[in-house]
């Protein structure tokens, strides 16, 4: 399995980026997609997670300010993220999760998301 992101960037505080992830190499199906992030000395965090059925999960610190979201036909996550945050900034990554057997878990390469004025 294999996670392919992109999307990342600079951005000024009150921007908007979209992320994009695609999967390839297995099948999806009862996998959960998510983002992660990570600035240097913490971490890693969870941002948001979503299931094959299209169940999204966020971290409270998103504020409704971020939207995940899938199209299982492409294995592909998004994630949509509006009114950024100087705290914001960060590498994020992204994750496929499978829960049931055959129990498995893959990261994708970390995009940059800069957020700054």
């Amino acid at each position: 399995v294999q996670l392919q992101a992109s999307g990342g960037g600079a951005v000024q505080p009150g921007g908007s980026l979209r992320l994009s992830c695609a999967g390839s190499g297995g099948s999806f199906s009862a996998v959960v997609m998510g983002w992660y992030r990570q600035v240097p000395g913490k971490q890693r965090e969870l941002v948001a997670t979503i299931s094959s059925g299209g169940t999204a999960k966020y971290a409270e610190f998103v504020e409704d300010r971020f939207t995940i979201s899938r199209d299982n036909r492409k294995n592909t996550v998004y994630l949509q993220m509006n009114s950024l945050k100087p705290e914001d900034t960060a590498v994020y990554y992204c994750n496929a999760k499978r829960p049931v057997t055959p129990v498995w878990t893959y990261w994708g390469h970390g995009t940059l998301v800069t957020v700054s004025s």
